[in-house]
């Protein structure tokens, strides 16, 4: 009897009885959200009632909706930041969970420049495994046949830390990759990769994505989709490619490892993997020397029938470079995920990037969502009685939210920073357009940078102008997303009781550059640093005048003379040339800034 007859689907016949009953728990959780929130945070609040944090709110035990919002401020990460740190510095009372905190997830930076410790406790591996399980089932809807085949995933470990108590500090992909659950996942025939696993967790950035790619150049026939974290991620593996493909030939058609692969388990497992193959060397050398990489993917790797990456948010911006590099294969968008929490999936993850939408797994946290147009304080709990959060259940479709969580790990009401559109319901289950981070202008990879750090780091670099007599009157930025890796461009104009600015030094606005880089943020800095994927950072001078000449425009297209405020970064074509048609030089950091692993104290 057929799979789909014994546990067919609303969303679809499924491939095998594995993804019929992942399916049917995706109905099941969806049809019945509202009770499963229910659930879910009476479950939090009952093994949690004897926390530090409950108990100051004089939650008394009680498990109920009312009572919880009436008790609970909404918080941000500053709120919680003291009694993450006690916990950090080895604090082993019931803080914010009862259960013991395993590790620390990092998030993005903080004012502070450092990463944001995220509380997590073990059984929170199972809950991401679980949505983990979840994709495969949806995506074999929508392309058949993915079991015949391999995903050539370039996936990395990223720097880890230790608290002053000794616990781990690192990102959650670090967390999974290194876990149980994904070095000794069962074999599963829709889920094997080109990747091996001694490749992903090579800490050296350098040989693990040349093994991989190697890996993949190997098994490229076999490759049915192609996939990093970010998209971000898959432009710095095909630029990786145009800078090795000649080392990469070289051991393709001599079977010989390059000398640059130190790692011994990467040595060893590369044995057994790499064998001469001339015809196969012929081949790379033959499109890689091609002067045009337009449609490189799909000539590589012919097979290929998507590209699995994230491409909403900050990433949407490198679209059009995917598209040029992968013959305008579709992109799939399959989970929404955070350091704090992971939320859901795509349930048509074939559809094009701009109508991505996210069906919330309601067992996965209780979430609340905080009208976007409220006013709320930007720090400092949340005490307005008469602000009323949306549950899950009930968020209306057009309205924008900003995403509040309350996890099993200890975050009560925590205000993620996301901004959420609602476009539908799968069942009884909202879905959300990701629109974007709260306060975010600029994004390379996994940095954030707000506009108060921005205004910070020009400070601090046109203090280096001081002595000769310049200054900077106004400035936007913009995240150059045509260079691989990506890198942050920042328009100066500048004023100086100088005749001229060419009596500033090549290398003292060289020197601004760095100093700007120094004073963003450790998330910046380490993919400056370690993991190479931002460009240096690069000021452009314009002409005297320009940012007269950029309100005129904003006047002419509608803008209020009176309202006005130069935008502190810009992405509309006409300004962008604009600003570029009055650059009178233009400059880099020469050097990277400081950067290390270890936390501050």
């Amino acid at each position: 009897m057929a799979v789909d007859s014994i546990l067919s689907s609303p969303l679809g016949p499924p491939a095998c009885e594995k993804d019929a009953k992942a399916l049917q728990f995706i109905e099941e959780m969806t049809r019945n959200a509202d009770t499963v929130q229910e659930r879910v945070l009476a479950e939090i609040l009952s093994r949690n009632a004897e926390t530090e944090w409950l108990k100051r709110f004089k939650l008394g035990g009680a498990t109920d909706r009312e009572t919880f919002k009436s008790k609970i401020p909404v918080i941000t990460y500053e709120d919680v930041q003291p009694e993450i740190q006690r916990i950090a510095n080895g604090d082993r009372s019931k803080i914010l969970s009862a259960h013991p905190i395993s590790e620390f997830l990092t998030s993005s930076g903080t004012s502070g420049g450092e990463r944001k410790l995220m509380p997590t406790i073990k059984e929170e591996l199972d809950r991401r495994q679980l949505l983990y399980s979840l994709l495969m089932p949806v995506m074999n809807l929508y392309v058949p046949g993915l079991d015949k085949g391999k995903g050539l995933y370039f996936l990395f470990v990223k720097s880890e830390t230790k608290t002053p108590s000794g616990l781990l500090a690192r990102p959650v992909l670090t967390s999974y990759y290194k876990s149980e659950h994904f070095k000794t996942r069962p074999f599963d025939p829709y889920m094997v990769y080109t990747s091996p696993n001694e490749a992903i967790l090579c800490p050296d950035s350098f040989q693990s994505m040349y093994i991989q790619m190697l890996c993949g150049l190997i098994e490229r026939n076999q490759v049915l989709r192609l996939g990093a974290v970010f998209a971000s991620g898959l432009l710095r593996a095909i630029r990786f490619l145009q800078l090795h493909w000649t080392e990469l030939a070289h051991d393709i058609q001599t079977g010989t490892l390059n000398s640059k692969i130190k790692d011994l388990t990467l040595k060893d497992h590369m044995k057994n993997v790499l064998k001469p193959d001339p015809e196969l060397a012929s081949f790379v050398r033959k499109e890689c020397s091609k002067e045009n990489w337009e449609g490189i993917i799909i000539r590589i790797w012919p097979n290929t029938k998507y590209l699995d990456v994230i491409v909403t948010g900050a990433m949407a911006q490198y679209i059009p470079t995917l598209n040029y590099y992968s013959g305008g294969l579709p992109m799939a968008c399959t989970m929404y995920a955070s350091s704090e929490c992971y939320f859901g999936l795509n349930l048509n993850p074939m559809c094009t990037p701009s109508e991505v939408s996210y069906t919330i797994m309601p067992n996965m946290a209780y979430f609340e969502f905080l009208p976007h147009s409220s006013t709320m304080n930007s720090v400092g709990f949340t005490r307005d009685s008469s602000l009323r959060l949306a549950d899950l259940a009930n968020v209306e479709v057009g309205k924008e939210y900003e995403l509040v969580i309350t996890t099993y790990a200890g975050l009560y009401r925590y205000r993620v920073g996301d901004i959420l559109r609602v476009t539908g319901f799968h069942n009884s289950t909202p879905q959300f357009h990701f629109v974007r981070r709260k306060n975010v202008l600029l994004s390379i990879d996994s940095d954030k940078t707000d506009e108060s750090e921005l205004q910070s780091a020009v400070d601090n670099a046109s203090k280096l102008l001081a002595q000769f007599n310049t200054s900077v009157v106004e400035y936007t930025s913009y995240a150059d997303t045509r260079t691989i890796p990506g890198h942050y461009v920042i328009y100066w104009e500048l004023l100086t009781k100088d005749s001229s600015i060419n009596s500033l030094s090549h290398d003292v606005l060289t020197q601004c550059c760095l100093e700007m880089e120094e004073s963003l943020n450790s998330v910046y800095r380490q993919c400056r640093v370690a993991d190479h994927s931002i460009g240096p950072l690069e000021i452009r001078v314009v002409k005297g005048g320009t940012f007269e000449e950029l309100m005129d425009y904003a006047i002419s297209r509608g803008a209020s003379i009176n309202q006005y405020k130069v935008p502190r970064c810009v992405n509309f074509s006409p300004i962008m040339e604009l600003l570029d048609s009055r650059v009178v030089s233009v400059h880099f950091s020469q050097d990277l800034p400081h950067w290390t692993p270890e936390r501050r104290r």
